[in-house]
């Protein structure tokens, strides 16, 4: 679980030759930085030179550290080779590599400083005239604003208005993507800082449309020179407007696989608008500010969207959590608790919930009920479908006859069919004379090990339960000899796959069992596990794994049950 960050002031600056700087808040810790996100990392350097495990900013009391985490060439602080080290203010971070990205941390909590912004803007005029000082004034407030403890509507409003300040705009509008690729209206503001009603202000979206394209910002003094488009754009004549300002904002920026240590932009996050009745005067240092201002803007939206996605991620890990522990308490307990019966069973999901179960209990006090299901799909929607069928067959411990619950269960399914699911199942009942009762619904067959001889249970088809509404489900019998052992498991055991792409399949199951009738059913579960295991060692599980063992026992001629 990641601990949240002591400071809220603390960020790195990642600096690459020839590009603008980018900063990364470490909302977290430990906040693993490397290449690539398999590892998890928080500051992803797709430099292929870079180790994917690369180093961590840890937090302790007094601060925070800096921990070689695997390197090859060894992580550097000021110069150093370091393998762990405390981080002050400016210490700047190096990988060994002269034509790599360096990191400069920052902890004072007050933001990059006036110098350090304005070296993000080419060739900065020599500041005099008392407007350029106010502005950039703005522009040092509005990135303090990135490490402040307000509201994220807040320092929005706040940047919005600084926007509308240095631009001498009338009104102005931050525009959000809603996740969709559509831009919405999140704020909007006059000139005197009063919020708008935002069906009241439309903007461009010619001039929105150009800077999107263009990736760049639209910054027009008067529209009545401007290229035809714009000029004549519905809005524009329609409101007569002067002058526009769209900057579009981008997330931060990642590596590009194909060149390692250039950067790419991101995903578009919106777009800060300003417009005005008037025609305006836009220096080249106000050009620079409004795009700095416009980074700002991108990183507080790009810092909130990452802190919301990963308390979604927190929440549904809690969530599957929550699932995981109801669907393990719901296997059987006490399988070895029925006279006639050794019962041995497991199950082991491929993800953190899973669409296989398993279960065994009584119909009455001669007979015991042994299932396998197998629902199509995997992940919670598997898994409440399992749920809800484990219920359902319960009800056959109250009477209800097996046969009728499946057609019935099938019904249902079939009448639901928005749900998209249906399930392979095998259902069994052991009765203390030796007598077995099963259904068989489009699940394969168990595997009946008698005298150390294996064979299976039945041939031949049938159908899934919810898959086809006409299928109308029937038992079968048979006499069970003393000792003889039924195998149920799931098609992730026969269909595990190897690193070469090969089955297990069910002839190298029943080598496992052939001559093994004198074995513990638990000795039985551990052969075949293990076994599959072996088989698919370096290829990762792609689905559930579920086993039921079952062994009867004659029932003692002496016994008065």
């Amino acid at each position: 679980m990641l601990e949240h960050s002591p400071e809220s002031g603390t960020f790195l600056e990642v600096v690459i030759h020839g590009r603008p700087s980018c900063f990364a808040v470490v909302t977290h810790t430990p906040f693993l930085i490397g290449r690539g996100s398999e590892t998890g990392n928080h500051l992803q350097l797709e430099d292929r030179r870079i180790s994917r495990r690369c180093a961590a900013i840890v937090a302790d009391g007094s601060g925070y550290l800096l921990e070689d985490r695997g390197h090859r060439l060894g992580i550097f602080v000021n110069g150093n080779n370091v393998e762990r080290a405390r981080l002050q203010d400016g210490d700047v971070i190096d990988f060994g590599l002269e034509d790599a990205c360096e990191l400069i941390f920052h902890s004072s909590g007050d933001g990059p400083s006036i110098e350090n912004m304005l070296t993000r803007m080419a060739s900065v005029p020599t500041v005099s005239q008392p407007g350029n000082m106010g502005k950039l004034k703005l522009l040092l407030e509005a990135t303090t604003l990135l490490h402040s403890q307000l509201s994220l509507d807040s320092v929005l409003g706040t940047m919005l208005e600084h926007a509308i300040a240095i631009t001498n705009a009338d009104r102005g509008l931050l525009l959000e993507d809603d996740g969709t690729g559509v831009l919405k209206q999140r704020l909007a503001r006059t000139s005197k800082s009063a919020p708008m009603q935002r069906e009241h202000v439309p903007p461009s979206q010619t001039a929105v449309r150009q800077a999107i394209e263009r990736q760049s910002s639209v910054i027009t003094a008067d529209l009545g020179i401007a290229d035809s488009a714009l000029k004549s754009a519905q809005s524009v004549v329609a409101q007569r407007l002067r002058s526009v300002v769209v900057i579009p904002l981008f997330a931060m920026p990642r590596a590009n696989s194909d060149q390692p240590v250039v950067l790419a932009r991101g995903q578009l996050l919106g777009v800060l608008y300003c417009d005005s009745k008037r025609p305006a005067a836009f220096s080249n240092l106000d050009r620079q500010i409004l795009d700095a201002l416009g980074m700002e803007s991108a990183s507080i939206l790009d810092n909130a969207r990452l802190m919301e996605r990963e308390r979604e991620r927190q929440r549904l890990e809690q969530e599957l959590s929550i699932a995981r522990y109801i669907q393990k308490a719901l296997l059987p307990q006490g399988m070895n608790k029925y006279p006639h019966l050794s019962v041995s069973g497991m199950h082991l999901p491929c993800h953190e919930v899973g669409g296989d179960y398993f279960d065994v209990f009584p119909i009455s006090e001669q007979k015991t009920a042994v299932l396998i299901a197998d629902v199509s799909g995997k992940g919670l929607g598997a898994a409440l479908l399992t749920t809800i069928l484990q219920g359902a067959l319960s009800g056959m411990s109250m009477g209800a006859e097996p046969v009728r619950v499946f057609n019935h269960i099938n019904k249902f399914l079939c009448e639901h069919s928005e749900l998209g699911r249906y399930a392979t199942m095998f259902f069994g009942i052991f009765g203390q004379d030796g007598t077995l009762e099963y259904i068989r619904a489009g699940h394969p067959s168990p595997l009946l090990l008698r005298r150390g001889e294996v064979s299976e249970l039945y041939t031949g088809g049938s159908f899934p339960v919810g898959l086809i509404d006409e299928a109308q489900f029937t038992s079968t019998t048979m006499e069970l000899e003393p000792e003889d052992t039924l195998v149920l498991f799931s098609d992730g055991i026969t269909e595990a796959e190897n690193a070469r792409r090969e089955l297990f399949q069910t002839f190298r199951l029943r080598e496992v069992l052939s001559g093994r009738m004198d074995e513990p059913v638990e000795s039985l579960q551990q052969l075949i596990l293990g076994s599959v295991h072996s088989f698919s060692a370096g290829a990762p599980q792609t689905d559930d794994l579920t086993l039921l063992i079952a062994r009867y026992h004659a029932r003692d001629p002496d016994s008065t049950a």
